[in-house]
């Protein structure tokens, strides 16, 4: 197996989480589940944001739905940080 994934079923054992949780994110579409040698498996570059998500879930008790919900307003918020901010590149042409 490639070294760019991690199983679910390791990612699972190394944080003491169900493989239902990460399934149910991967159904949601919060993280994507991919079939590499007839094992599913994450992408490295994925695990803060389920590391994010499983702190989220279980020290905080929110559900997947929630999750769902926070990351779309957390998308939301960086989206309009990103447009203020160049707004006020293009403002600082008239000062």
């Amino acid at each position: 197996m490639s070294t760019e994934f991690m199983t679910v079923t390791e990612c699972c054992h190394h944080h003491h989480i169900e493989t239902s949780f990460i399934r149910s994110l991967g159904q949601a579409g919060l993280i994507e589940i991919t079939v590499v040698e007839t094992q599913e498996c994450i992408h490295l570059d994925q695990l803060p944001h389920l590391e994010q998500y499983i702190r989220w879930h279980y020290d905080l008790d929110i559900n997947t739905e929630g999750i769902e919900t926070i990351r779309h307003l957390l998308d939301r918020v960086r989206d309009l940080h990103r447009e203020l901010e160049g707004l006020k590149s293009r403002l600082k042409v008239y000062e």
